[in-house]
């Protein structure tokens, strides 16, 4: 049985530098533009059996944008990062630099008082790990890049450090196949409008 789960990422709320941890902000003028810009890639995927978001607006917005009418999914939220809830890494840094150091440098642990790294990867890989498999079936999930990294380090059985090495993009995508335990990363073509920039 193999089951096809495309990740698109949420288009963004802020530019990067503003990005801020459990970010609840709508999408912003350039995010819709992105929107409008990516749904002649985007919409085939809403033929998806299934189609899902993760709960904040941006990803909402996004999935309804690209006409998926996504269910929200509480497992694809962000990492409750407890106190630095709303806080760029910058603030954070400046508030409290030898727990931040500690948190990037130690996957388990929770300065914050949220949730630890390690936890937010094993949350994220359950759900995809418990999606219902149909042969072939096609799932589509709007999200974060955040919840996509922690994804895609669960779906590699990389290190945990290595969610810090990933940079997903606005709109971009990932898929995987395959089913609970054994999951293949897989790289489709680049889209047109990509292709031509």
């Amino acid at each position: 049985m193999q089951l096809r789960v495309t990740f698109v990422a949420a288009a963004r709320s802020s530019p990067l530098l503003a990005e801020r941890f459990e970010d609840d902000r709508p999408l912003d003028q350039a995010g819709w533009g992105e929107v409008q810009r990516a749904a002649h890639d985007l919409v085939p995927l809403a033929v998806a059996e299934l189609r899902y978001c993760s709960p904040t607006p941006r990803s909402r917005s996004t999935g309804e944008g690209l006409g998926y009418a996504p269910l929200v999914q509480l497992a694809l939220r962000d990492c409750d990062m407890g106190r630095w809830r709303g806080l760029t890494l910058g603030e954070a840094m400046a508030r409290e630099p030898a727990l931040v150091d500690a948190w990037l440098a130690d996957p388990r642990s929770t300065p914050h008082g949220g949730e630890s790294l390690l936890d937010f990867i094993s949350r994220v890989g359950n759900w995809l790990d418990t999606r219902p498999v149909e042969d072939r079936g096609r799932i589509v999930a709007v999200a974060e890049p955040s919840v996509i990294r922690a994804a895609l380090v669960y779906v590699l059985k990389a290190p945990p450090a290595t969610y810090w090495n990933i940079d997903v993009r606005p709109l971009s995508t990932v898929t995987f196949t395959g089913h609970a335990g054994r999951w293949n990363l897989r790289f489709d073509g680049v889209p047109t409008q990509q292709s031509q920039a």
